[in-house]
């Protein structure tokens, strides 16, 4: 980087031009727009006009040379881009194929001053690559690597877009072939961190800048300040005293007064002054009220004439709508064209419109006028009078407006009843014949409702009959329902009859203590049992043999069974003492006797 740069001692020898090709260098300067001028800054052609741009006799070169002078303004797409040899002290560069792309670049990053150059020749020294980027711009470091590449730091970033110029060109040390004289470069972007940090810098100082710039701006056009309140003196008092008398300082004085008030310069020594500074205070209201009773008058007046204006164009817009009104008479409005009548009637409407707007707005005023005069009757009683004599006014004025227009619509009115006389005169016989084929229209509309009201009528009525035939049905079906009734109410009594009969064994049956299949075989289980064993066995010796047959069997229903069963089991206790036990025993042959 430039660290490793600053110890580099590069000899800066001035270049000229070569003397193989001195024209390749001024037309490049040239195409730039610039006076060709050597390496040594002698001037190569002293009678170059800059205004022509170009010298007659030079082919031109591509004018984008950014390693041969400024950049200029962007030229077509279309046109080739053209490379020429360029001849140093040490060396020769060679332009790349035209019609091959442009090399890559890789992003350029931010305050770029620093470029990668490879393909270099392995002979190349860094008085040599000093030598040909020297004509881009002043070299500030070097650092060349032992792989033929080098990192090169410019002092300014317009000089690293002057260097990816020489990327693609092919370099040749002297007149010499060998392969480590030669090279073809490649030049790109290079990231720094001097250069970060420059950049970095430099935006932090354009930021500062703006801030700068933008409090001045603000400071311009921040309101003043108020000037300072002054201390309270008697001298400053008096002067006080005399501002609040002023009208024109009464609002600097009030504010210098509140001040000192807000500060704590009332004491005992200065309560009286401070008592006449707010007495003339309080005067000053009454100036205030007197001004503004002027400018109420003021308003007053203004409304006054303003009304007075307003009627005088209602008036006109009357006399105009008349006309109208007079022009559409049958006398005038016969002479009209179609055109004519039609823009007569628009403007007609147009008028009236007008007018009733206007009309409306005075109506208003005169409503607010009313309500500002009820509400002074019920604030200030003592000015009745004046208000009355005001309101008599307002009112005879009124009047006379209402009247002039009530009459302007009487003329009106009249003009509109001639008309209808005279249009009645003509449309009588045409009356009379509209009015009679009305007349046979509504006979024929009644025929047609008579008919209706006929058709409607018998439908009615067979309507009627079928619903006499329903309800005629429907006796006859609840009469046939109630003898299905009682056939089934005698049938289900003889079933019933018929099957106490048949079922006496059902009845006794149902009346047995043995209630289910399953009880009679239990009830014959325990008795094959108790036959074997004649003395009796115990309960749980009886639920244990039943339960090898069945495990569902619970001791308490077999207890329960045979409870029920009095003549066929019995329980007797035997033993004595600690060994008494219940036992259960058949009599089934002693009870078959007994019942």
């Amino acid at each position: 980087s430039a660290d490793g740069g600053r110890n580099l001692s590069v000899d800066s020898i001035p270049m000229g031009l070569p003397m193989s090709d001195p024209t390749a260098w001024a037309t490049a300067m040239n195409n730039l727009g610039m006076a060709p001028m050597g390496m040594t800054g002698q001037p190569l052609l002293p009678d170059f006009d800059p205004a022509l741009g170009m010298m007659t006799g030079i082919p031109p070169i591509n004018p984008m040379m950014p390693g041969l002078g400024i950049v200029p303004p962007p030229i077509p797409p279309d046109m080739p881009a053209v490379k020429e040899i360029i001849h140093c002290k040490s060396c020769t560069l060679f332009p790349p194929n035209p019609h091959l792309p442009p090399p890559a670049t890789r992003e350029r990053p931010p305050g770029c001053k620093t470029v990668f150059v490879g393909g270099l020749p392995e002979n190349g020294t860094e008085q040599i690559i000093m030598e040909v980027f020297e004509q881009c711009g002043e070299v500030i470091a070097i650092r060349k690597s032992k792989k033929n590449f080098c990192h090169i730091r410019f002092a300014e970033e317009f000089m690293v877009d002057k260097a990816l110029y020489l990327s693609g060109y092919r370099i040749r040390l002297g007149s010499s072939t060998d392969k480590k004289d030669t090279g073809r470069l490649h030049v790109d972007f290079a990231q720094a961190r001097d250069d970060l940090y420059e950049w970095e810098c430099k935006q932090r100082m354009l930021a500062r800048e703006e801030r700068h710039r933008r409090r001045l701006a603000e400071e311009r056009f921040r309101p003043p300040s108020p000037p300072p309140v002054v201390h309270y003196s008697d001298h400053e008092c008096s002067v006080v005293a005399e501002k609040l008398k002023d009208d024109t300082k009464f609002s600097e004085a009030i504010q210098t007064l509140l001040t000192w008030i807000e500060r704590g310069e009332v004491n005992r020594r200065t309560a009286n002054n401070f008592y006449s500074m707010i007495q003339s205070a309080n005067s000053h209201i009454r100036r205030l009220i007197n001004e503004k009773a002027a400018h109420e008058k003021e308003m007053e007046e203004a409304k006054e004439k303003f009304k007075l204006a307003l009627s005088g164009i209602l008036v006109q817009f009357e006399q105009i709508v008349a006309v109208y009104h007079s022009a559409s008479k049958q006398k005038a409005w016969d002479h009209f064209t179609k055109a004519q009548r039609k823009n007569i009637s628009v403007w007609c409407k147009q008028a009236e419109e007008i007018r009733n707007i206007h009309n409306d707005e005075l109506m208003g005023i005169r409503r607010e006028e009313e309500m500002e005069m009820s509400d002074e009757e019920i604030e200030d009683p003592s000015e009745m009078k004046e208000t009355e004599e005001s309101a008599l006014v307002s009112q005879v004025e009124a009047l006379k407006e209402e009247n002039d227009s009530l009459r302007w619509q009487l003329d009106a009115y009249r003009n509109e009843v001639e008309l209808l006389k005279q249009e009645q005169g003509k449309a009588t016989r045409d009356e009379d014949t509209t009015k009679e084929q009305q007349m046979k229209l509504l006979q024929q509309a009644l025929q047609g409702m008579q008919k209706h009201l006929l058709k409607v009528q018998e439908e009615y009525k067979k309507r009627e009959a079928e619903l006499e035939k329903v309800k005629e049905d429907k006796l006859k079906v609840e009469t046939l329902l109630e003898n299905l009734k009682e056939q089934e109410n005698s049938t289900s009594r003889a079933c019933a009859c018929s099957q106490e009969k048949e079922c006496p064994v059902e009845k006794t049956l149902s009346n047995s203590p043995v209630k289910s299949e399953r009880e009679v075989l239990l009830v014959g289980i325990i008795s094959t049992f108790l036959h074997v064993h004649p003395f009796g066995a115990s309960i749980e010796y009886i639920c244990s043999y039943l339960q090898r047959l069945d495990s569902k069997i619970c001791t308490a229903e077999v207890e329960v069974l045979m409870m029920r069963l009095q003549n066929t089991f019995r329980q007797e206790l035997s033993g004595v003492g600690a060994s008494l036990e219940k036992r259960w025993k058949f009599c089934g042959f002693d009870g078959l006797k007994m019942t």
